[in-house]
């Protein structure tokens, strides 16, 4: 086993650790990790993420349910746009992209650079919620409004993001549960932990008539990412997550320039 493969798959422990200790962000690591170190193509590893998110974060939802922190009737109105829009984005618009989707001078910008660079961004955005965290306060009165299209739009949104980088996108479900739903903080993480589940699986599903899967690769980088999860439940009991968040909110928001570095590179 080379070393690069040995970081990977220690990668997978460290985006299930990170999890389990912010409760969001780990798996913006994935599609990296995937790509960089164990030398999955773009495409390919957007369809692994998708399956390594959605069954990490099923497992962070069985631990939520049970202390009665998620909010089923905002996850079915947020899922069922989101779970659709993954599931068509993987089964028909990824497959559709061009091999060279356009020419900027004699540079040649690829699908699977185009995939990466546009995950970049994604990085970018997510570091910087991270880092600039703003407390939002929830009016008790204001609990009874529901806003259904909001919900419904933005939902079928984090559904093309998610189809297309194959990352969650916690950092855009929460604060849309927070401002559009009304939800509690802690209500909104355990909730969009069970939109991403939902959706990320179902995105696959969309993959596995359309590629080859290693199954076997596939199940131990999940199961791996499954073990921090748990580890990482376990050191939040001695280390404060929020304070972790900002610093891993640079670490990402270095990685998502160095992709940018590394694709534009070639």
């Amino acid at each position: 086993m080379e070393i690069a493969e040995i970081l990977g798959y220690f990668g997978a422990l460290l985006m299930g650790i990170v999890l389990g200790l912010i409760g969001s962000g780990g798996s913006i690591l994935t599609v990296p990790i995937l790509v960089y170190l164990l030398a999955v193509n773009p495409v390919t590893a957007t369809a692994y993420s998708l399956f390594a998110v959605g069954a990490t974060s099923l497992v962070g939802t069985v631990q939520n349910i049970k202390k009665k922190l998620v909010d089923f009737r905002t996850a079915i109105v947020f899922s069922i746009p989101a779970f659709i829009a993954v599931y068509i984005t993987r089964k028909f618009i990824v497959p559709a992209l061009p091999e060279h989707l356009f020419y900027v001078g004699d540079f040649a910008v690829t699908r699977d650079i185009g995939i990466m660079l546009f995950f970049a961004v994604i990085m970018i955005l997510a570091s910087i919620s991270m880092i600039i965290e703003k407390k939002r306060k929830v009016d008790i009165e204001e609990l009874v409004k529901f806003n259904y299209p909001l919900i419904i739009i933005e939902g079928a949104i984090v559904g093309v993001l998610t189809g297309i980088v194959g990352a969650g996108g916690g950092f855009l479900i929460i604060p849309a549960l927070v401002i559009l739903a009304k939800l509690p903080m802690k209500k909104a993480v355990a909730t969009s932990l069970l939109i991403i589940a939902v959706k990320s699986l179902i995105g696959f599903i969309g993959d596995i008539e359309n590629m080859e899967i290693n199954w076997v690769f596939l199940l131990v980088f999940t199961a791996i990412s499954v073990v921090g999860i748990f580890l990482g439940i376990y050191l939040n009991r001695f280390i404060p997550g929020k304070k972790l968040k900002k610093a891993f909110g640079w670490f990402v928001l270095a990685m998502g320039f160095y992709i940018v570095y590394m694709e534009l590179k070639g």
